[in-house]
């Protein structure tokens, strides 16, 4: 294990030291397929209410230098529209997912690695190669404090986004190992965000600020504005002030020769996933019996305790809060089948049929029962019994959508604001992100074309 000291140091020169061809090929084709989720997510996400709300709010202070905001006709300062990016990308709660940490590892890194290779006119390799680096960074930091940081109430997402965001547009940057070192301990001193927000806008604001202050701790690196040089591992840096638990030997044991970016996973369903297990036993059930909700007398879950700390909203009053309340979604998986984005609505949070239904579901929790796993037991009103047994849930490591998943997936919600044709033009230049000379080309091509239209 590194010694406490060295930590930030050599994090920081293992990523300037990094070569996109040392990189193995699948982990390099997992960074594909999490810069496909991501951008089909933040398309996804780029009409939400939550969206507008920020560009109202911060549009009147971006500087010069404008790029793209992902699915958006306006242009913002390369800062803001990171952060703009990084809130359409998870609004949704559709995005990737670090099993280990429950980290959400695209978002932050992508959001502000697509907008600076704009801004340097870099290319698309050199996105992929800064978002397999930033995934890395935040996840092997992620793993030295979870789960006592989490435990806490930080929000892991962002807490080590800013760090993975930083390492990313450092290395578009092309800082120097003092740089990287001084762009890190910035970043430390940025790392926030709480999970007493979620539920709410500012749950997706976390990603999409730590992108913005990860890219403003490159840039001020850059520049020679210093920092300390143990920001992570430091008697009163991140590790230590924020978290109970310091592991060193998780952020530099096997760097470079095992990849968490690897191990990369793709939510088939809109929301906590803690609950995906109950959404994919309920939407079994829908398929195979069509229980009316008239006639479901109870619905009892057996679960990790993860789902009743996590998502236990039991009256959500917003399309935002149901994303966090198991019975929600227990009661629109089995009531429609249903858990995408159209789930989690504010006309589905308040549907009657829905409300009453969502009131009958029981969650008994054990330490025993995996965070994947679930056994659902439907009892209808004659008397009937259904269960249904979900060993591991889809989308996990066990189950993981294919390419096939993932082109589904960024279609159904980037149509509906981008249009079906646009869509899959954008799908297939996601898969071609090394290709790209301009990595602009791709963020260009989400405008949605009316809007760019109207905008000239």
């Amino acid at each position: 294990m590194a010694r406490r000291q060295d930590v930030t140091r050599a994090l920081a020169e293992w990523v300037v030291d990094s070569k996109f061809d040392d990189i193995p090929d699948n982990v390099r084709a997992q960074g594909v397929r999490s810069f496909v989720n991501w951008l089909g997510c933040a398309v996804g996400g780029a009409s939400h209410e939550t969206a507008d709300r920020a560009i109202e709010g911060v549009a009147p202070f971006s500087g010069s230098q404008k790029v793209t905001v992902v699915g958006r006709a306006e242009r913002l300062d390369a800062l803001h529209a990171a952060l703009l990016n990084g809130i359409t990308s998870h609004v949704l709660d559709y995005d990737d997912t670090h099993l280990k940490t429950i980290i959400h590892p695209a978002g932050p890194v992508a959001s502000a690695a697509l907008t600076v290779a704009e801004l340097k006119g870099l290319s698309g390799r050199d996105v992929l190669h800064a978002l397999l680096l930033g995934i890395e960074v935040e996840c092997r930091i992620g793993n030295s404090v979870y789960p006592d940081h989490y435990d806490r109430g930080w929000h892991i997402t962002g807490t080590t986004g800013v760090f993975g965001a930083a390492a990313a547009v450092g290395k578009l940057l092309g800082l120097d190992a003092q740089r990287m070192t001084w762009a890190l301990s910035l970043a430390a001193t940025q790392s926030s965000n709480l999970r007493e927000m979620f539920g709410t806008m500012t749950k997706s604001f976390h990603p999409g600020r730590a992108a913005q202050n990860g890219a403003t701790a490159a840039f001020l690196a850059q520049a020679g504005f210093d920092s300390a040089e143990a920001g992570i591992e430091g008697r009163r840096g991140f590790a230590h002030v924020l978290s109970t638990k310091q592991d060193y030997g998780e952020i530099l044991d096997t760097l470079g020769t095992e990849w968490e970016a690897g191990l990369n996973s793709y939510k088939p369903f809109a929301c906590g996933i803690v609950i995906h297990p109950a959404i994919d036993g309920c939407i079994q059930l829908h398929k195979e019996h069509a229980i009316p909700a008239a006639e479901v007398e109870s619905i009892e879950l057996k679960a990790h305790p993860f789902v009743l700390e996590l998502t236990g909203k039991t009256d959500p009053k917003t399309g935002l809060e149901s994303k966090f309340s198991i019975f929600h979604a227990t009661a629109c998986a089995l009531e429609r089948g249903d858990g995408s984005p159209t789930a989690f609505t504010d006309e589905a949070a308040t549907n009657p049929v829905l409300v009453d239904l969502r009131r009958r579901v029981k969650v008994e929790t054990s330490p025993s029962v995996r965070e994947d796993e679930v056994t659902i037991t439907v009892r209808t009103k004659d008397g009937r019994t259904i269960e249904k047994y979900i060993e591991h849930a889809i989308g996990s490591l066990h189950r993981p959508l294919s390419n096939a998943d993932l082109d589904r997936k960024f279609l159904h919600q980037s149509a509906l604001v981008i249009g079906e044709a646009q869509s899959a033009e954008l799908l297939d230049m996601a898969w071609k992100v090394e290709d790209f000379r301009h990595a602009a080309d791709i963020a260009k091509a989400s405008v949605p074309a009316r809007q760019k239209a109207e905008a000239v």
